[in-house]
């Protein structure tokens, strides 16, 4: 990394603290998915994004993909996706999909977040993957969303 490159990117972490609220809401806004497969729990969080077709999927295990589009813009379309595909030997297979709205309903008692607790099963395989997921964040005026 170059030097110039360097004093780039500290002036940018050291100037971030200097955006507007409404603008350091809108960067901390993420949901926050716990998966847990075969033991294993892993969290994936995920931004908004502009499009959904740009989101990757994340390998779970051997057999699921899991995949979180949170999309904010257009005011119309601002949802928050889950997809959870099955890996086979002819392409990934969709096999759950569920859609909260956005921004989402919040209860600070739930104990799984504003999806409720999920649970997908492999058709072939007979093993299980469980989801939920949780919002952080304020909704900005510039977030679109509200």
């Amino acid at each position: 990394m170059s030097v110039s490159c360097l004093r780039r990117l500290i002036l940018a972490l050291l100037s971030a603290p200097l955006l507007a609220p409404s603008a350091r809401a809108a960067l901390a806004e993420t949901v926050a998915c716990h998966v847990s497969y075969g033991g294993e729990t892993r969290v994936l969080q995920a931004s908004p994004v502009l499009s959904p077709y740009a989101v990757a999927v994340e390998k779970v295990g051997s057999y699921f993909l899991f995949r979180v589009v949170f999309q904010k813009q257009p005011a119309d379309l601002a949802a928050i996706k889950v997809y959870v595909l099955a890996a086979g030997d002819n392409g990934p297979t969709p096999i759950h999909q569920a859609t909260y709205t956005y921004p989402p309903a919040v209860v600070k008692a739930a104990p799984w977040g504003f999806s409720g607790l999920n649970h997908v099963y492999e058709p072939l395989r007979d093993g299980e993957l469980s989801y939920w997921c949780a919002w952080s964040g304020e909704v900005s005026a510039a977030g679109g969303g509200g």
